[in-house]
């Protein structure tokens, strides 16, 4: 197939979102095959593009399918399509991709798909997923273009300080180079200079300062070649580079309910930034803070909560260690929110391991808390799970 821009845009018949769908369900049994055909061509015809991707490719190969079953899904819901390729375009930006890049892809995401589905492909589903990859490009390079009109791709930010505050866990502060719009609760994108091209997310642990540093608490991970190079490499003067920030569990202003705020290890980071925009916005709700971790050594921060607590009475802030027999604060964070449950009034934030933001998550349901009411960060590639409208709440969310 020759490198071709994309086809016009155009909505897809319900007919062909049919085929569109049972194309990827054929190739998904296939799929780490196709994304290894999808590569190997791409950087054969395009060797320019190798270098937008780490040396190391095992992440990255399964992010192409979950991104496609993702438009796949989105393809008869135009604003959440748009709003989710948006993100893709932006998020971009700071791989260096650029607008001759996308017939590139495009033609090799073709002729793997044609490979793999074998005789099920056709001209007309060629020409339907050629219609759909139209769309995504689209709205991938608009999203892209209005944002470069208003920030840069990246931000070179130097260590300014690094501390360790637990065993593994290290906080660490950057001065960048401009400055980093964010909001409390938000996450950047991270790279560092021993792992080039390997993005991973770490929550800003404070709002906004008027001196533009920024401060992040990270955990070395036995397979986590970024957290462990930031843990234990990681020194002031080394120069690291960061996207823009991300992520929606964010305090509204407008909102006047009660605030139930969950972390578990590292994931006080976010609560932290929230408890301290809470401050700045005058107390104007409760605010329940709910602090675990498997033993006391890890529960760092607790005790910068608590003088906080006795400054302000509309905070109230406790611990729960899992694993370390401590009198008054056994048991995991799940126990403890019912314990002191229910949260049915409250609007809920809740960061952490995996694990335990599923069990919490699991709990609040339970007590009677809307799922939309129910905040937390997406648990791998925020790009590809970040929540999306529900299509009922969309009218709410426009008025």
């Amino acid at each position: 197939m020759n490198d071709a821009q994309p086809a016009p845009a155009g909505p897809l018949r319900a007919d062909e979102i049919a085929l569109l769908r049972a194309s990827v369900e054929l190739v998904g049994p296939l799929a780490d095959d196709m994304t290894v055909y999808f590569y190997a061509i791409l950087f054969q015809r395009h060797p320019e593009t190798r270098e937008l991707f780490p040396a190391n490719l095992d992440v990255q190969r399964d992010r192409l399918l979950r991104g496609l079953l993702r438009i796949v899904d989105l393809v008869d819901d135009p604003e959440n399509l748009v709003r989710f390729c948006g993100r893709l375009g932006r998020d971009h930006r700071k791989f260096g991709a650029l607008n001759d890049h996308f017939p590139a892809v495009g033609a090799a995401l073709l002729d793997s798909l044609a490979r793999y589905a074998g005789d099920a492909w056709s001209p007309r589903l060629a020409d339907i997923w050629a219609r759909a990859y139209g769309v995504v490009s689209q709205v991938m390079i608009q999203a892209a273009e209005e944002d470069a009109a208003v920030r840069p791709a990246v931000w070179q930010a130097r260590v300014i300080d690094h501390r360790m505050r637990a065993p593994g866990i290290a906080e660490i502060t950057l001065l960048p180079d401009s400055p980093y719009p964010f909001v409390a609760g938000q996450y950047a994108s991270v790279e560092t200079p021993w792992q080039p091209r390997l993005w991973r997310h770490y929550s800003l642990s404070h709002a906004p300062r008027q001196d533009g540093t920024l401060t992040f608490h990270v955990r070395a991970t036995r397979d986590g070649r970024v957290s462990s190079a930031l843990v234990h490499q990681a020194r002031p003067g080394d120069m690291l580079r960061l996207g823009a920030a991300q992520g929606e569990m964010v305090l509204d202003p407008r909102m006047e309910r009660d605030v139930l705020c969950v972390a578990g290890g590292t994931g006080l980071a976010p609560i932290q930034a929230l408890v301290e925009q809470a401050v700045r916005n005058g107390g104007r709700r409760f605010v329940d803070v709910f602090v675990g971790a498997r033993t006391a050594d890890e529960l760092y921060g607790f005790e910068d909560l608590l003088r906080l607590a006795q400054r302000n009475h509309w905070l109230s802030v406790r611990a729960a260690v899992s694993d370390e027999n401590i009198p008054g604060l056994n048991g995991s964070l799940p126990q403890v929110l019912r314990q002191f449950g229910p949260f049915y009034r409250h609007e809920a934030y809740v960061s952490g391991p995996v694990e335990m933001v599923s069990s919490a998550v699991r709990v609040l349901l339970n007590q009677g808390v809307p799922q939309a009411r129910i905040h937390h960060d997406p648990f791998d590639v925020p790009v590809l799970e970040a929540a999306l409208l529900p299509r009922q709440l969309r009218r709410e969310a426009h008025a």
